[in-house]
């Protein structure tokens, strides 16, 4: 398999990083310009953003993730919190250490499945019929956006996706594609770190219920913000990793 694209910043401990919607492998500098730990940190496109050229189904991402990223500490945001959880259990060995912002896993049930699917289906044919440029100012106009100042949103590299990539992104790797991965959370062996923003009632929500399932997990909620967690209190989410990454290293 063809490795996703990234790049590789910095010299330390092993990560790698998976943005969520609409972003880049960009998105990431701020968090790790904050980071006072060490890191080589692996910054990925997800399929069909920035330049992972490439139309993939969420278990052909979590085969990616696996080939790309493999014995690296997997941090996945929203979007890339339910690639990376999809990863983790499609091969749990390749991964030492787990962290997942704003995610997710999974809709309960298929009614649930399906009509997100169809909500999605609706959301990928306006993207292919407005510009990017108009797409974007409408998604972050979401109220899940609200703390997101527009310097922080980093505008610029969302527009370098294109609208045909983040159609197919929707309908292949939609939240209306993913499994229930539920009832799989107790399978994970590796340290687990959930954190979510304290204005995201739902993926606090979320995030609390994965904290109840999985046995080796950590559960922080930042105080003041929502669901971009990593961009609207930086140096806040620096520190809570800063401080894990030390605690769980083997």
């Amino acid at each position: 398999m063809t490795p996703l694209a990234f790049d590789v910043v910095g010299a330390g401990m092993p990560l790698a990083f998976v943005h969520g919607f609409t972003q880049t492998r960009d998105s990431w500098r701020p968090l790790l310009d904050a980071l006072s730990t060490p890191v080589s940190a692996m910054v990925i496109d997800a399929p069909n953003h920035g330049e992972s050229d490439m139309s993939l189904t969420l278990a052909e991402t979590a085969e990616a993730l696996v080939h790309t990223a493999k014995n690296r500490t997997l941090v996945g945001y929203s979007m890339g919190a339910r690639m990376s959880l999809m990863a983790a259990l499609h091969s749990p060995h390749s991964f030492p250490r787990l962290v997942l912002i704003s995610g997710t896993a999974g809709l309960d049930t298929e009614e649930e499945r399906q009509q997100r699917r169809e909500s999605d289906e609706i959301l990928a044919s306006h993207i292919e019929d407005v510009d990017v440029p108009s797409f974007i100012e409408e998604w972050l106009s979401n109220p899940l956006f609200a703390g997101l100042s527009r310097p922080n949103a980093r505008i610029e590299d969302r527009l370098t996706n294109t609208a045909a990539g983040l159609a197919s992104s929707l309908r292949l790797c939609g939240t209306g594609t993913q499994p229930s991965l539920w009832n799989r959370l107790n399978e994970l062996p590796m340290p687990i770190l959930l954190i979510a923003g304290e204005k995201d009632p739902k993926f606090c929500a979320l995030a609390q219920r994965m904290h109840s399932l999985i046995p080796h997990s950590e559960l922080h909620v930042l105080a003041g913000v929502g669901h971009t967690v990593h961009l609207e209190d930086t140096a806040g989410c620096a520190a809570i990793l800063d401080d894990w990454l030390q605690r769980t290293q083997s």
